[in-house]
């Protein structure tokens, strides 16, 4: 576990190291301008701490659930810290890649990693029965339960993804630090949620199919939207996609793209594999029938 956390260490420190807020990010300056935010970077590590204290295999936590975790924790401080995050805020195109590595990378790979139970693990123990004292409530196992039912969960991350796609809305993540923090722990919670929904809210595999796909579907759609738009649908780009050799019109269409063709296939080789999984437990459930029959 400590070679595993010695990526992020290495990365905050990096980022310690070479802040870079000097204004819009320029082409010379890109593999310099890693970002040390003690908002992003701390509880990042944090996080590491916890995991590394709680993780074990007598706690059901198997291999697979830690390398989960660990690319997981990469993939968001590759979002987060890393030079692509003042990319995004210079080019659309790489506020795009900023928003599908939160969403359909590590946001999957942390739900999939069962990180709860090390959590928790990590703290101590008065925190921890605290902790479980609050999730016997009533009202708190109600939200859960709403919140995470896949349909719900379907709707408030799609919800989320439409409206922070709404110009004004978008124009103002560039112009205020706390709006642009709102927007990304909005994607980043509710690609949890839609996530967690699927693979552990038991709607079913066909149920699990068919929103992963829809969720394709929208998406694709509004990358489309954006693609094929032929005008400039957040003029802030304009300043500042030039330097980077490319107009705000085309750096607008390869965000577009990123979204509907990158992210589309994230979603389609998903829901393959839970229609696969679909198959095969229609297949023992025969076996099962005609077993019982015989």
């Amino acid at each position: 576990m400590r070679s595993a956390r010695a990526p992020l260490v290495g990365l905050a420190a990096c980022a310690l190291l070479r802040a870079h807020d000097t204004g819009p990010l320029h082409p010379d300056d890109l593999w310099s301008a890693w970002q040390f935010d003690p908002g992003v970077v701390v509880p990042i590590l944090v996080a590491a701490v916890l995991y590394t204290r709680g993780a074990r295999r007598s706690r059901g936590v198997a291999p697979r659930h830690a390398i989960f975790f660990w690319t997981g924790m990469a993939a968001l401080a590759l979002a987060l810290v890393s030079p692509l995050h003042p990319l995004g805020e210079v080019l659309f195109s790489g506020h795009m890649a900023q928003h599908e590595l939160l969403m359909l990378v590590a946001a999957p790979l942390l739900v999939l990693s069962r990180a709860l139970v090390p959590f928790l693990w990590g703290i101590p123990f008065s925190w921890r029965r605290a902790a479980g004292s609050l999730s016997k409530a009533q009202v708190v196992q109600s939200a859960w339960h709403h919140l995470t039912e896949p349909l719900s969960a379907w709707w408030i991350h799609a919800a989320v993804l439409w409206i922070w796609h709404v110009p004004v809305l978008f124009q103002a993540t560039l112009e205020s630090d706390l709006v642009h923090t709102a927007q990304h722990l909005s994607f980043f919670v509710s690609a949890l949620l839609f996530w967690w929904s699927l693979f552990y809210s038991r709607p079913g595999y066909g149920r699990a199919v068919l929103y992963i796909f829809t969720t394709a579907i929208h998406t694709g759609i509004l990358g489309a939207l954006l693609t094929f738009s032929p005008i400039v649908l957040y003029p802030a780009y304009s300043a500042t996609a030039p330097v980077w050799g490319f107009t705000a019109l085309e750096d607008q269409q390869i965000g577009g793209l990123i979204m509907w063709v990158p992210a589309g296939l994230i979603y389609t080789v998903a829901g393959l594999i839970l229609f696969a999984a679909w198959l095969r437990e229609s297949d023992a459930a025969l076996e099962r029938r005609r077993r019982y029959a015989e």
